[in-house]
């Protein structure tokens, strides 16, 4: 295995903080479960021939947005290797690659949602816990548990708790309300993690696509270093945990991460999406990052939104 190079950029008065490629958009174009897999290379091709429009239209509007129309754009695909194991690496990679002929479409990046958990030794999903700054509550004295001890993220304030000492009384209920509604609240609550019969600790589906972007995004760091640097295979390996968290498929593929991000994503996906969407919006990104990669994007005239989740794009299309 190979990793490419990296450079780093000193930051005054900050520390060091590693610089990782970006290209200008990266386009998610699916992401498989076993049941999927389950469906043979055609049920694949079907997928793919499905996505590729709206690939081209994103790819389209990267390039205008690009001054010159120089757009880097990279392409990436997720397998679900953290909740359901199946398969191997190498038979999942053949039968992409087979399923993606003649659509018009290349796989740059293969990645697996254990990686989002943990890549390298390096705990991702903790290091993403480490960051969340839970939405204050207006006129709230921040008396309920924290997220920490809890593993519920919410966007504004829960209803009122009831015990067996209130049910005879004359309690009155009350409605969750969202922070920042518009006009009317959507609440959003969360889980980013439980335990399994074991005490296990398993993160949650919405919270592992929230490292996602954030990996594709290229905004993760540990201890100033890249997360999400690809690796190059010579060979693939039998077992899924022997398999780096992001392999370059492409040789001359754009880097992975990027400023933007665009998915092509089942309907079934939207509620976690929702949900990943809270997550990020609580996510506090160190600010010699955020300045590194805002210095970046204006160096080469690209309006990026302050927001991350305006960073991020989709397109659902029916299962």
């Amino acid at each position: 295995m190979t990793k490419p190079e990296v450079s780093f950029e000193e930051t005054a008065a900050r520390r060091s903080v590693e610089s990782v490629p970006l290209s200008h958009l990266s386009i998610e174009l699916g992401h498989l479960y076993i049941e999927e897999f389950a469906g043979g290379v055609e049920r694949l091709r079907r997928h793919f021939s499905r996505v590729a429009p709206w690939v081209a239209a994103a790819r389209q509007a990267a390039v205008d947005r690009v001054p010159k129309g120089r757009a880097r754009i990279s392409t990436c695909f997720l397998i679900d290797d953290y909740f359901t194991r199946f398969s191997t690496p190498g038979e999942v990679v053949r039968q992409l690659q087979e399923a993606v002929e003649g659509t018009g479409l290349v796989i740059d990046y293969f990645a697996r949602e254990s990686g989002c958990a943990e890549a390298d030794g390096i705990p991702l999903a903790q290091l993403v816990v480490d960051q969340l700054v839970s939405d204050p509550v207006p006129e709230t004295n921040g008396d309920r548990p924290p997220l920490t001890e809890t593993g519920w993220l919410c966007n504004g304030r829960r209803s009122p708790a009831t015990g067996p000492a209130q049910a005879m009384s004359d309690y009155v209920w009350q409605p969750p309300v969202q922070n920042a509604a518009n006009r009317h609240s959507i609440f959003m609550d969360v889980e980013l993690w439980d335990f399994d019969e074991n005490g296990q600790l398993i993160w949650s589906c919405p919270f592992l696509a929230g490292v996602w972007q954030l990996m594709r995004l290229g905004l993760l760091r540990h201890e100033g270093e890249g997360v999400t640097n690809p690796y190059q295979l010579e060979e693939w390996p039998d077992d899924w945990d022997e398999l780096p968290a992001v392999v370059k498929l492409n040789p001359r593929a754009a880097p992975f991460s990027a400023y933007r991000t665009f998915s092509v994503l089942g309907s079934r996906f939207l509620p976690i999406e929702h949900a990943v969407r809270t997550i990020l919006s609580q996510v506090s990104i160190g600010p010699a990052v955020l300045d590194q990669i805002h210095t970046r994007s204006r160096n080469e005239h690209v309006d990026l939104p302050k927001d991350l989740v305006e960073r991020i794009e989709y397109v659902f299309i029916s299962d």
